[in-house]
């Protein structure tokens, strides 16, 4: 049976912390990779520390949304990180945008893949309709996977809930689950969350989980991970 992949969302700017979490997340019953946003990307020792790390899979959320061009040049600028797994850009950007993008990663890191970005999980119907939008959520993610199978993307983020209808447009493509929380966890401020077990059902192929793992004894929450996750197979 093939090892669940988990990404750990390292939400912090401090390195010692995040050494702290690689350290205590390695199990052998998982594939762990690990997440960096704009909070640890630009503190001060942020990039130089990912461009360091050797033998990982790195998941660089940066969510890219500009014109064309000005994202084809942010590209170039990652060409010094050779050991980038994934990097993310908002489907909102627009096909010509994730066409410009996909094309020029190529040329800058041939096994860069990238992620299209649909609505955040901290975002629920209520929230899109104040900012505009008339459809329900799985209806724009509906619409957002399809633009990004169009531009040749290698795999989508979207929460649990719409991973269901996201695996019927792009079945061939990754598709990678936030807002996880396990048993018992708080939301926070995330809208639409899910825990681990019904994500994978839905669809996904990967997760991405932050508090719930590095909040606490980070072993012992792994721990309780692989076990919630054998218990489902």
């Amino acid at each position: 049976m093939k090892k669940p992949k988990i990404f750990i969302a390292c939400d912090t700017s401090n390195t010692k912390k995040v050494n702290r979490i690689i350290k205590n997340t390695k199990n052998v019953k998982l594939k762990v990779g690990y997440k960096f946003g704009l909070e640890f990307f630009l503190s001060p020792n942020g990039r130089s520390f990912i461009s360091k790390l050797k033998n990982e899979y790195i998941f660089l959320d940066l969510k890219l949304n500009d014109i064309p061009n000005t994202c084809e040049s942010a590209i170039y600028s990652l060409r010094d990180l050779k050991n980038i797994s994934y990097l993310t850009v908002h489907i909102n950007g627009g096909l010509e945008m994730l066409k410009s993008i996909k094309k020029v990663s190529k040329k800058v890191n041939k096994n860069l893949k990238i992620l299209g970005v649909t609505i955040l999980t901290s975002l629920s119907d209520s929230g899109i309709r104040k900012i505009g939008y008339k459809s329900p959520i799985k209806d724009i993610v509906k619409k957002q996977a399809s633009i990004a199978k169009s531009a040749k993307l290698d795999g989508i983020v979207c929460s649990g809930y719409e991973a269901k209808y996201v695996k019927k447009v792009c079945k061939n493509m990754e598709i990678i689950t936030p807002g996880i929380r396990l048993p018992g966890d708080s939301e926070g401020d995330q809208k639409r969350v899910m825990t681990p077990q019904k994500s994978f059902k839905n669809g996904a192929t990967s997760l991405v989980i932050g508090r719930s793992l590095i909040r606490g004894n980070i072993k012992k929450n792994i721990k309780k991970l692989v076990k919630l996750l054998e218990n489902e197979t």
